[in-house]
């Protein structure tokens, strides 16, 4: 089935990017086989949790430092964080601490950690991420980051992330749980989800 413009409206209401979402949807959907309305209706479901009704395409680090410390209490301890999130570039700072020496990143200095930060409907994150999605596209890394800022490359980092994982099958199941899990490794936000799922399947139906 194709996904119509009218549906992908009534989806992401109060996006004003509806027709260059469209336009990506439409032409990548079909390459990875995401065709049947369970299979839309799962991947919508779980991009637009993520990306905040396709809004949020960047991975957003402008934490104060008390939630710098309790979400990574190892890398930022409560004096550490405060400095951080004092600098004028804390963003890019809190990134390049937060990521380095993991991921495939380098360490603090080499400027991975922001380089590398989630990009994307599903966000990607990590040098080793990023190369192996470049290798798909057989272009550099450094074009992958370009190319996960436009419309396109948004979609199909998801895209490329749910066939990597086998998502197709889950979505047939309307298993959105255990999707769930695949995409945030945890059950953060699963009733949103499970929600918006039935809604996509009910305007897709």
């Amino acid at each position: 089935m194709e996904l119509t413009i009218d549906q992908l409206k009534q989806l992401l209401p109060k996006n004003p990017y509806v027709s260059q979402w469209h336009h990506a949807l439409s032409q990548l959907l079909p390459d990875y086989e995401i065709n049947t309305a369970k299979r839309i209706a799962a991947f919508i479901a779980q991009c637009a949790h993520e990306s905040g009704g396709f809004l949020f395409l960047k991975e957003n680090l402008n934490y104060k430092a008390e939630t710098l410390t309790r979400i990574w209490p190892k890398y930022f301890p409560s004096d550490v964080a405060k400095d951080y999130a004092s600098r004028p570039n804390k963003q890019e700072a809190i990134a390049n601490r937060a990521y380095a020496n993991r991921m495939g990143n380098g360490d603090e200095a080499s400027g991975d950690g922001w380089k590398f930060c989630g990009r994307g409907l599903i966000q990607l994150t990590g040098r080793d991420n990023y190369q192996a999605f470049a290798d798909s596209l057989q272009i550099s890394v450094d074009d992958a980051a370009q190319y996960l800022e436009t419309f396109e490359g948004c979609v199909q980092s998801a895209c490329w992330f749910w066939e990597n994982n086998n998502l197709n099958a889950l979505a047939d199941q309307g298993n959105i749980d255990a999707i769930s899990k695949k995409v945030n490794g945890g059950t953060e936000g699963l009733e949103n989800r499970r929600n918006f799922y039935q809604q996509a399947l009910q305007v897709l139906s």
